[in-house]
Parts: C-alpha cells; sequence; structure tokens
C-alpha cells in the first residue's frame, strides 16, 4: 500500500474511532430566532478567558435543515471535544445536530428542547399562548420579526434601552416553516445536557423550560432573566457552559 493510501486509512479510521471523551477543547454557539450571532457577545471573552475556544454560528433561519447544516460544519470545523450550545429556536437545532460524535455535551439556554418527531409547534402546544406573539409580525415571504416594541416589552425585557436597539436592529428574520419542522433525532436523550431556565421569559414558557429540564435529567440552572439571559446574565450563563465542557 502506497504512502497516501495509509494516511488515508488512517484518517478514516481516527475519525470513525472519535469520542467525545475529556475536556472539551471548542464551544459552537448557536443563535436563535431573530438574533444573529452577537447575541453571544457578552459571553464569548468569558469562554476564551477560561481556556476554550469558540465559534459562533450565523443561521439564515429558514429551515431547520439549513440550520442544522450551518451547525454541523462549524462542529466539523471545531477542534473536539466540542460543547453545543442553543438558545431559543437553536435548541431545535442543537437536538438534532448534536448527536455528532464530536460534540460531548449540550447547553440549552433558554431554549426549545424536542423529543425525536417533535416540531417547535408541538413542544408549545400544550402550553398558553404569551401575550408577546402579537408582536409577531409577518411578510409577504413568510418571515416574522418582532416589533420593535416587543423586543424592548418582551424579549430583551431586562437589557438596557442601548442594548434593547442593538437586539432590535440585528434581529434575523425568522421563516414560519421552522415552526413545524420536525426533528429525527434528539441529542439530549444521547448527551449530557445542561439547561438555563429563565424565570422571567415572555417569549417561552418558564414552566416549559422547566418541564423539559426534568425530561432531560439535564443538570438546570434558574435564572431570572428575561429570554435573552446570555446577555442579562452572561456570567452564570457562561459558568453553566464552562461546566458543561469538563
Amino acid at each position: 500500500m502506497s504512502t497516501a493510501a495509509l494516511l488515508l486509512s488512517s484518517l478514516a479510521l481516527s475519525t470513525a474511532a472519535w469520542s467525545a471523551d475529556g475536556a472539551a477543547k471548542t464551544v459552537v454557539l448557536v443563535h436563535g430566532a431573530f438574533a444573529d450571532g452577537t447575541s453571544w457577545q457578552k459571553v464569548i471573552p468569558r469562554l476564551e478567558k477560561a481556556g476554550l475556544k469558540v465559534i459562533a454560528v450565523q443561521n439564515s433561519l429558514d429551515s431547520l435543515e439549513n440550520d442544522v447544516i450551518a451547525t454541523k460544519r462549524a462542529i466539523k470545523n471545531a477542534e473536539g471535544p466540542v460543547v453545543l450550545v442553543g438558545h431559543s429556536w437553536a435548541g431545535v437545532v442543537i437536538t438534532e445536530a448534536g448527536t455528532d460524535p464530536k460534540v460531548k455535551s449540550l447547553v440549552y439556554v433558554a431554549a426549545y428542547a424536542p423529543d425525536k418527531g417533535q416540531s417547535l409547534e408541538d413542544v408549545t402546544s400544550k402550553y398558553p399562548q404569551l401575550e408577546s406573539r402579537k408582536e409577531y409580525v409577518k411578510d409577504d415571504d413568510g418571515f416574522l420579526r418582532i416589533s420593535d416594541q416587543g423586543i424592548k416589552k418582551y424579549f430583551a425585557a431586562d437589557l438596557d434601552p442601548e442594548s434593547k436597539a442593538v437586539v432590535a436592529a440585528t434581529q434575523g428574520p425568522f421563516h414560519v416553516r421552522c415552526l413545524s419542522a420536525k426533528v429525527s433525532e434528539a441529542a439530549w436523550r444521547e448527551k449530557p445536557t445542561f439547561m438555563v431556565v429563565a424565570t422571567k421569559d415572555q417569549i417561552i414558557p418558564p414552566q416549559l423550560e422547566k418541564d423539559q429540564a426534568k425530561a432531560a435529567n439535564a443538570k438546570a440552572i434558574e435564572i431570572p432573566s428575561s429570554h435573552v439571559a446570555m446577555l442579562s446574565h452572561a456570567e452564570e450563563v457562561s459558568d453553566l457552559i464552562i461546566q458543561a465542557a469538563k
């Protein structure tokens, strides 16, 4: 066998035998709907200070499939093992993408955690619809956004006015098809799982977040936060991610 063939064979064997044992080297952060990668701006420096590499995914928010592809690409390019973190809608994304063998653990930050065969709509159907939904606006192409007033009053209620304005300006439109997209896998059933429950969340019912933590047997913390816990309580969120990396 040639040297090149031997190298390829060795690479294939090492890839197949990959294990996420040991401390994580990289954190992959996945933002939710009505957001972008800047939603992790206060968490990233804390994680890097703790010695972790960080990749913040930029989701298209136009389909579950495309957001999973973007997340899997980040995992592929990351030095493993990986802690995979998702906020809000990205909980659905990491539930599907998190079965990757490089992923050591999962962290859900005020996020949805559907079971196999479930969609975001399925997860929320048993809970009362929150008042914040009246601030959702749909355009002719089926993309949703939250009004500036909705961002200030509901989405990011505990941020200062300047930060609220930034969240409103940088929000990513979210396609309605994502609401009914079902996951084919539930990574939280296979991987160590950590969850941040935002007890003052006005986008996802806090009881839903608590129920998910129980179902996933997750290491959970409760924070008196709005939906954007990673911005208003960056220290607590970062500490939980660092714990998940160990």
